[in-house]
């Protein structure tokens, strides 16, 4: 954990298992109860878009191999959390995310729930061309 003056930061890699996504709903909670606000409401919300943010790394970024790593920051700052999820793996094309759900391939959803709960939601792929990298954001104040 970290601190920059205006908020707190926490980075968190897993490997690329669904048996790991436990661990980074366990990192937001607890990083949830620095601030006495945050409804319980909000925070399933939040543990929500994080696991279908993760479970897409997870499930898409590395074929059947699952020998990469997804990576987790949390920042927390004083009017809004930030989340991102990054990975190295296949990546995909952040356009095709921007469908109406209704044209979505199955378990396509996971972008339209994380678009219906943040404020902010950012999908590219890395520099370099090398896997992708989603930002989201949800105001708190």
């Amino acid at each position: 954990m970290t601190t920059n003056g205006h908020g707190m930061m926490v980075r968190l890699t897993i490997p690329a298992r669904a048996e790991y996504i436990t661990l980074c709903r366990l990192a937001l909670t607890g990083i949830a109860r620095v601030r006495d606000d945050l409804s319980e409401e909000l925070l399933a919300d939040l543990k929500l878009a994080l696991t279908e943010a993760t479970s897409n790394s997870v499930r898409h970024a590395y074929a059947d191999d699952g020998d990469g790593v997804v990576e987790i920051s949390y920042e927390l700052l004083e009017d809004r959390l930030v989340i991102e999820v990054t990975d190295e793996g296949a990546g995909f094309d952040p356009d095709e995310a921007d469908g109406p759900p209704e044209e979505l391939s199955e378990g396509g959803l996971g972008i339209a729930i994380i678009r219906a709960i943040a404020d902010e939601v950012e999908i590219k792929t890395r520099p370099g061309g090398k896997g992708s990298q989603l930002r989201f954001a949800k105001a708190l104040a």
